[in-house]
């Protein structure tokens, strides 16, 4: 058994859910303590039971609750050192001996899961994405990308699932209310991915086992979900060699967990 939910997505904040039947983790911690413990509770987790949180990145849109969640039910957070420094409000409210660091090249194991850590480009500390497996079967999250890379691409070949950032419609956000300032940031080499780019990895992974996507981390001001979704089916369709029934594709909410999938 492998599971993964998404309970928050977006712009707004970042909280997902992994399990088999004996581990079961958080990926970010980007919401208030009290809607993540809402959330698990509505797909009938128990807080108490998880075996961790692995976090991406210090950005507030993914650690908010971060330190009080792990401080209420006792929680180990796994974190890159440079990410840990870099966010001291939250680093101040973990136990120390609930201090995990890893280093981005390393494996490790949580439970009976095996976590692989790659970089990502995005205007932080040290953030990375993360390939996670049980055994044979492997899911990737790819978030906060501000551009692939062929690294990143090598990364999440194999992979049976996918999380990957479709943030932004370039027309959207050139039209959007954001200060041009913002507007290129997330346009960068480390800002955000856009639905095409998305669209493009997807039709790369399809060759390569993917089975099942979900578009995320979608922007409040510069994306749609209708539209991530569509640019993404019109850039597989594009691919002569593509067939509608190969991928479930769906996209994350950022108020309402996801479907619990099965990998």
């Amino acid at each position: 058994m492998l599971n993964f939910c998404s309970l928050y997505s977006g712009s707004s904040g970042n909280s997902l859910f992994v399990e088999t039947a004996n581990t079961k983790l958080l990926i970010d911690a980007g919401v208030s303590s009290k809607k993540i413990e809402k959330a698990l509770s509505d797909i009938n987790v128990d807080p108490c039971s998880i075996d961790g949180i692995l976090v991406t990145h210090e950005h507030i849109d993914h650690v908010q609750g971060l330190g009080t969640f792990s401080k209420k039910f006792d929680l180990p957070v796994f974190v890159n050192q440079e990410t840990l420094d870099a966010m001291p409000k939250q680093r101040d409210k973990i136990a120390s001996n609930n201090i995990k660091t890893f280093k981005v090249s390393d494996k490790f194991s949580i439970g009976d899961l095996d976590i692989k850590p790659f970089s990502i480009p995005h205007d932080a500390a040290n953030p990375c994405g993360f390939n996670i497996r049980k055994e044979d079967k492997k899911i990737s999250i790819a978030t906060d990308i501000g551009h692939m890379t062929n690294d990143i691409v090598k990364q999440l070949e194999e992979s049976l699932f996918i999380m990957l950032e479709a943030n932004y419609d370039p027309e959207v956000l050139r039209c959007s209310s954001y200060p041009f300032p913002l507007k290129s940031r997330i346009a960068g080499p480390t800002g955000h991915l856009s639905n095409e780019m998305a669209g493009k990895t997807i039709s790369h992974l399809l060759k390569c086992g993917l089975k099942n996507a979900m578009l995320g981390h979608l922007s409040k001001e510069s994306n749609f979900p209708e539209l991530a979704y569509q640019t993404v089916m019109d850039e597989l369709i594009s691919t002569s060699s593509f067939d509608t029934n190969s991928i479930h594709l769906n996209v994350a909410s950022r108020d309402v967990h996801s479907e619990v999938i099965e990998i």
